[in-house]
Protein backbone atom coordinates (compact mmCIF):
# COMPACT_ATOMS: atom_id res chain seq x y z
CA UNK A 1 0.00 0.00 0.00
CA UNK A 2 1.37 3.48 -0.79
CA UNK A 3 2.04 6.54 1.67
CA UNK A 4 3.16 9.86 1.42
CA UNK A 5 5.49 11.63 3.80
CA UNK A 6 4.57 15.31 4.74
CA UNK A 7 7.40 17.77 5.62
CA UNK A 8 7.58 21.30 5.97
CA UNK A 9 10.06 23.19 3.04
CA UNK A 10 12.19 24.94 5.88
CA UNK A 11 13.08 27.99 4.82
CA UNK A 12 11.34 28.36 1.36
CA UNK A 13 8.02 31.25 1.01
CA UNK A 14 6.43 29.81 -1.95
CA UNK A 15 5.73 27.35 -4.71
CA UNK A 16 8.47 29.09 -7.33
CA UNK A 17 10.84 29.63 -4.25
CA UNK A 18 10.52 25.06 -3.98
CA UNK A 19 10.84 25.10 -8.06
CA UNK A 20 13.85 27.28 -7.46
CA UNK A 21 15.54 25.81 -4.76
CA UNK A 22 15.16 22.37 -6.61
CA UNK A 23 16.03 23.31 -9.62
CA UNK A 24 19.39 24.76 -8.87
CA UNK A 25 20.43 21.12 -6.92
CA UNK A 26 20.78 19.90 -10.76
CA UNK A 27 20.29 16.25 -11.19
CA UNK A 28 20.76 16.06 -6.96
CA UNK A 29 17.64 16.29 -5.95
CA UNK A 30 17.15 15.00 -2.49
CA UNK A 31 16.72 15.86 1.28
CA UNK A 32 17.70 14.73 4.36
CA UNK A 33 16.30 13.57 7.56
CA UNK A 34 17.97 12.11 10.29
CA UNK A 35 16.17 8.27 10.18
CA UNK A 36 14.97 5.99 7.58
CA UNK A 37 11.76 6.13 7.29
CA UNK A 38 10.25 2.92 8.60
CA UNK A 39 8.04 2.29 5.74
CA UNK A 40 10.34 2.75 3.02
CA UNK A 41 8.70 0.14 0.96
CA UNK A 42 5.02 1.59 0.92
CA UNK A 43 7.03 5.03 0.17
CA UNK A 44 8.13 3.90 -2.59
CA UNK A 45 5.45 2.29 -4.40
CA UNK A 46 4.22 5.23 -5.79
CA UNK A 47 4.92 7.88 -2.84
CA UNK A 48 5.34 11.10 -2.73
CA UNK A 49 6.84 13.86 -0.47
CA UNK A 50 4.24 16.91 0.53
CA UNK A 51 5.10 20.08 0.79
CA UNK A 52 3.98 22.07 3.71
CA UNK A 53 4.93 26.14 2.70
CA UNK A 54 3.74 28.68 4.88
CA UNK A 55 1.04 26.97 6.46
CA UNK A 56 -0.48 25.16 3.57
CA UNK A 57 0.38 22.06 1.72
CA UNK A 58 1.32 23.62 -1.72
CA UNK A 59 3.26 20.74 -3.67
CA UNK A 60 4.59 17.12 -4.02
CA UNK A 61 7.50 15.54 -5.28
CA UNK A 62 7.74 11.66 -6.10
CA UNK A 63 10.01 9.81 -3.74
CA UNK A 64 12.60 7.45 -5.45
CA UNK A 65 15.16 6.21 -3.26
CA UNK A 66 16.81 6.04 -0.06
CA UNK A 67 20.38 5.81 1.08
CA UNK A 68 21.95 5.53 4.27
CA UNK A 69 24.97 7.56 4.95
CA UNK A 70 26.93 9.07 7.62
CA UNK A 71 28.41 12.25 8.16
CA UNK A 72 31.93 12.92 8.73
CA UNK A 73 31.87 12.31 12.52
CA UNK A 74 30.07 8.96 12.22
CA UNK A 75 26.81 10.11 12.10
CA UNK A 76 24.01 7.97 10.28
CA UNK A 77 21.78 10.14 8.03
CA UNK A 78 18.98 9.30 5.03
CA UNK A 79 19.07 11.04 2.13
CA UNK A 80 15.48 10.62 0.17
CA UNK A 81 15.74 11.00 -3.66
CA UNK A 82 13.31 13.23 -5.77
CA UNK A 83 11.96 13.20 -8.64
CA UNK A 84 12.83 16.91 -10.29
CA UNK A 85 9.01 17.45 -11.18
CA UNK A 86 8.08 20.00 -8.59
CA UNK A 87 3.72 19.38 -8.62
CA UNK A 88 1.17 21.56 -7.38
CA UNK A 89 -1.50 20.50 -5.57
CA UNK A 90 -4.77 21.72 -4.09
CA UNK A 91 -3.38 24.06 -1.01
CA UNK A 92 -4.96 22.91 2.13
CA UNK A 93 -4.13 24.26 5.18
CA UNK A 94 -1.89 22.59 7.79
CA UNK A 95 -0.16 23.03 11.19
CA UNK A 96 3.92 23.64 11.18
CA UNK A 97 5.94 20.48 12.59
CA UNK A 98 9.09 19.04 12.39
CA UNK A 99 10.69 16.29 10.96
CA UNK A 100 8.16 14.44 8.23
CA UNK A 101 4.80 13.01 9.17
CA UNK A 102 3.36 9.51 6.92
CA UNK A 103 0.00 10.74 4.76
CA UNK A 104 -2.34 8.16 3.83
CA UNK A 105 -3.14 8.38 0.31
CA UNK A 106 -6.82 9.63 1.37
CA UNK A 107 -5.56 12.06 3.03
CA UNK A 108 -3.42 13.78 0.59
CA UNK A 109 -4.26 16.84 -1.53
CA UNK A 110 -5.00 16.54 -5.40
CA UNK A 111 -2.80 17.54 -7.77
CA UNK A 112 -3.59 20.70 -9.40
CA UNK A 113 -4.74 20.53 -13.32
CA UNK A 114 -4.21 23.47 -15.83
CA UNK A 115 -6.86 26.12 -14.77
CA UNK A 116 -8.11 24.51 -11.37
CA UNK A 117 -7.37 27.13 -9.19
CA UNK A 118 -8.84 30.00 -11.55
CA UNK A 119 -8.08 33.39 -10.40
CA UNK A 120 -8.31 32.55 -6.84
CA UNK A 121 -4.87 32.70 -4.78
CA UNK A 122 -3.69 29.60 -3.42
CA UNK A 123 -4.29 31.09 0.28
CA UNK A 124 -7.70 32.60 -0.68
CA UNK A 125 -8.54 28.46 -1.64
CA UNK A 126 -6.45 27.53 1.34
CA UNK A 127 -9.37 29.60 3.37
CA UNK A 128 -12.01 28.74 2.13
CA UNK A 129 -11.23 25.09 1.96
CA UNK A 130 -10.37 25.98 6.38
CA UNK A 131 -13.80 27.19 6.56
CA UNK A 132 -15.59 23.77 4.98
CA UNK A 133 -16.50 25.77 1.66
CA UNK A 134 -14.53 24.36 -1.04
Amino acid sequence: MTVHLLRPAVGVTDLDHLRQVMKSRGDERSIHTRNIPKRADELLDGGSVYWIISRKILARQRLTGFERLEDEAGKAYCRLYLDGEVVAVQPWPRRPHQGWRYLKPEDAPPDLREGDSGDMPPEMIAELRELGLL
